[in-house]
């Protein structure tokens, strides 16, 4: 049967002076995310949420929101993503 290659007086020991420091773990940004960034991001959420209801509600007496028609769809749920996607920014 062949031998094996490996032989441990070959590798060096690993250090444990230092071993414990290397694994500590490091906050990459520890201040979070900014009070602005989570008003925007709730307040597009509930912006296009209430532009769509808005819409389904009264949006034919009011005048702009009749003009634009099915455009009003596109509006709402538009801002209401851009609120979901800022919450992947958020920590």
């Amino acid at each position: 049967m062949p031998k094996s290659k490996y032989n441990p007086s070959s590798t060096p020991a690993p250090s444990t002076a230092g071993s414990a420091a290397n694994r500590t773990p490091v906050k990459v940004n520890a201040e979070g995310t900014p009070k602005w960034y989570i008003v925007v991001m709730l307040g597009l959420m509930l912006i296009g949420l209430a532009w769509i209801v808005v819409n389904y509600l009264a949006g034919e007496q009011i005048a702009f929101m009749a003009a634009l028609g099915a455009w009003n769809y596109l509006i709402g749920f538009g801002l209401a993503i851009i609120g979901l996607l800022m919450t992947m920014g958020w920590r």
